[in-house]
């Protein structure tokens, strides 16, 4: 084809020229079970997508559109979307603008060219993002938008599918029918990233120890990443013999040879309940995104060999050869297609966009619901008992009034966590409401988010904090974007349990020691809370799983592993650590503050563990006279600042105690909000840990507050040196 041509002309110089590139597999209608109207019809799906393409890249350069990463070449995805029904949750690449287009034809009242233009043109009107990205996304297409570029939406495609045979155990209900097949697509270079190995590996994990697992793995595979080359046979060498797993392989560009292995691959799924992996041959046409001149890495042989195989060709070559269309008649849907396509995209960009940003975050936060909590009917033991032993309590508790409340985390089941916090619940429960997880935090928060998108509440656990880091982005970029990015439509409401922080005995290193929570801190529409008690422990739990079921939100619960199994506050033997079992009904409401103490010389400000070393301070400051009050934050996110400003602001001097890392850590806004509200400077202190890993051994609390230093800066604060 001449380069001197613009992308919009070269299939119909390619048509006229007698351009018609053969499909590997040349099959017949009849043979594949595919009637000539279903042809035609993935066809014009095919070539809507095509066009809405070219027409993402016109506005782009008029300054009125503002994504051009296209489907171009990935085409083929239509018949794939035809091969399964339109209720199969179906979690897309975003190179799958046909099979958007091609299942809409399945739901009356759909109009994908309008709604795919509105994101591409960044309207408030999207139906899906209400303007946030653009996204391939409908409701009533059962299509949650992802915003992936690197798989992280393939974690909870497993957990998905995992949920679904989950229902069936409890009874019914849930998001999907419960002989739906879930899908999930992802490009040959994303199959490479760490997050897409762990989901296959979940999926195949799973299913070999005979887990229902109905997931179809589509990995269109274009040969490039960008422009980095995928080497040939990789990826099927990679998956032919991966264990779990069927693998099927189609040539994405030829319709035929794509529905017939994607009926085989839902088929499969659908009636073995267990993983595929569809392997799709195509071709990236037109590179990466509008900005990408492919012409930098790719050879111009290369290039004009690419748009030779494209699909649209292909199909034009077998609506021919089985006499569906003539050579005429296809020129011509092509013409009215990218017709009516242009009259939409001058339509769409006259509608209104996103202008405030209280119009941006009005979706941050998820609608709410009603709630599914039963009434409790049992007992509560009043035995005072350290923290560990009422977050069992606590957790047997809403396992019981939250029927579709499930738990799930590395050996939080037969061995009851590495700090027997989770003890006899799965005995109590069930190994399907306790699941023992593989070792892999990503897979865990991506069992959880997709759990969770089909109705579940899931309360996960992540062993240790440190733990969390490498599997952040499942928090950061899919659990806590999923609302904002569907403007509310889509969510996945969770509790994750985090064991953390410093002082523990006997067992450390910056590995169980983390104390570096700036990464949870500053996700939107994430909360996080930190109890320094038993009984606050039970109230911020029993709250963040009504927050989960009611509210929909994301919330994290950071515990203290060393208030874990502590029962003493000031000496040995005082049992002060421990706490009576406030209930079932007690709640700690988000910025709910907690405070001991009525004192105006001095308010300490603290969380979790220190809470426990301000009291112990306290009774050091009391005994020199100096009267103080201790405030409890207890959520280190939504802080109230406004309430926190009435609780001190009649102190002479107010002491933020933290023990994360200077840097990034709660005190910087917390001594922000205070001087942003008129607390004089000179009355404003803060003790941090320092900006330091967590040694092993004898030094483990060195870089940390103490109660010595508490001590001491109090009473610099209040001009009291060596009191």
């Amino acid at each position: 084809m001449a380069d001197s041509l613009p992308q919009e002309h070269r299939f119909l110089a390619a048509l006229r020229d007698d351009e018609w590139p053969d499909p590997a597999k040349a099959g017949r209608l009849d043979e594949v079970g595919l009637s000539p109207e279903a042809l035609v019809e993935l066809f014009d799906s095919q070539l809507t997508s095509r066009h809405l393409d070219l027409q993402a890249r016109r506005l782009q350069a008029r300054g009125e559109g503002f994504y051009t990463i296209g489907s171009a070449g990935h085409e083929g995805n239509a018949a794939i979307a035809l091969a399964f029904r339109p209720g199969d949750p179906a979690f897309l690449h975003y190179r799958d603008a046909a099979f958007l287009i091609q299942r809409s034809r399945a739901v009356p009242g759909q109009t994908p060219i309008r709604d795919l233009l509105l994101s591409v043109t960044a309207s408030s009107e999207d139906p899906i993002s209400g303007g946030r990205h653009k996204v391939l996304g409908s409701r009533r297409l059962s299509i949650p938008p992802q915003t992936s570029t690197i798989a992280s939406h393939l974690p909870k495609a497993v957990g998905a599918a995992h949920s679904l045979g989950l229902w069936r155990r409890l009874g019914g209900g849930g998001e999907w029918a419960p002989d739906s097949v879930v899908i999930c697509s992802f490009g040959d270079a994303s199959f490479n990233h760490s997050t897409a190995q762990g989901a296959l590996n979940a999926a195949g994990w799973a299913a070999w120890q005979g887990a229902p697992m109905p997931l179809v793995m589509v990995c269109e595979d274009n040969g490039i990443g960008i422009s980095m080359p995928t080497p040939p046979g990789w990826i099927a060498a990679s998956m032919r013999a991966r264990p779990g797993f069927h693998y099927l392989a189609c040539d994405g560009l030829d319709l035929l040879d794509t529905w017939r292995v994607a009926r085989e691959a839902a088929h499969i799924a659908r009636t073995r309940r267990q993983p595929v992996f569809l392997h799709m041959h195509c071709v990236r046409l037109f590179g990466h995104a509008g900005s990408d001149a492919q012409q930098a890495y790719l050879s111009a042989a290369r290039i004009e060999a690419d748009e030779a195989r494209d699909p649209l060709l292909v199909s034009a070559g077998l609506l021919r050869r089985h006499g569906v269309l003539s050579v005429e008649a296809i020129a011509e849907r092509y013409r009215a297609i990218g017709e009516r396509v242009a009259r939409e995209a001058e339509a769409v960009i006259r509608r209104p966009q996103l202008e405030s940003a209280a119009e941006v975050m009005a979706s941050i936060v998820p609608p709410s619901r009603p709630g599914r909590q039963q009434p409790w009917q049992g007992e509560v033991d009043p035995t005072p008992a350290p923290m560990a032993r009422l977050i069992n309590q606590a957790l047997a508790r809403l396992m019981i009034r939250y029927p579709h409340l499930v738990m799930a985390g590395e050996d939080i089941g037969r061995k009851g966590g590495v700090y027997g916090v989770t003890q006899r619940l799965q005995a109590q429960f069930g190994p399907h409401r306790v699941i023992d997880t593989l070792l892999d935090e990503q897979s865990i928060l991506g069992l959880g988010i997709g759990l969770a998108q089909s109705g579940l509440v899931p309360i996960l656990e992540i062993q240790f904090l440190a733990y969390l880091h490498n599997a952040e982005d499942q928090l950061r970029g899919e659990a806590a974007t999923l609302s904002f990015f569907s403007a509310g439509q889509y969510t996945n409401p969770m509790v994750v349990r985090i064991a953390g922080l410093g002082y523990q005995k006997g067992f450390g290193g910056h590995f169980h020691n983390d104390n570096a929570i700036a990464v949870l801190r500053d996700i939107p529409g994430l909360l996080v809370a930190c109890p320094s008690s038993g009984a606050e422990a039970v109230g911020l739990l029993q709250e963040a799983v009504r927050l989960a079921d009611e509210e929909q939100r994301v919330v994290v619960v950071l515990e203290p592993i060393a208030r874990y199994h502590a029962r003493d506050l000031l000496e040995e033997g005082d049992d002060r650590g421990c706490c009576a079992d406030p209930g079932p009904d007690y709640r700690l409401a988000v910025g709910e503050l907690g405070q001991w103490g009525e004192g105006r010389d001095l308010a300490i400000v603290s969380y979790g563990n220190g809470i426990h070393l301000s009291r112990q301070a306290a009774v050091r400051l009391e005994d020199e006279g100096i009267a103080l009050r201790l405030i409890d934050l207890r959520w280190l996110t939504a802080i109230d600042h406004d309430a926190l400003h009435r609780r001190v602001a009649d102190c002479a001097g107010i002491l933020v105690v933290d023990e994360c890392r200077r840097s990034g850590s709660p005190s910087e806004e917390l001594i922000t909000g205070l001087v942003e509200r008129g607390v004089a400077g000179e009355r404003l202190a803060r003790l941090t840990a320092e900006d330091s890993f967590i040694p092993l051994g004898p030094a483990a609390t060195v870089t940390l507050p103490s109660v010595v230093g508490i001590v001491e800066r109090a009473r610099e604060l209040l001009g009291r040196p060596g009191a």
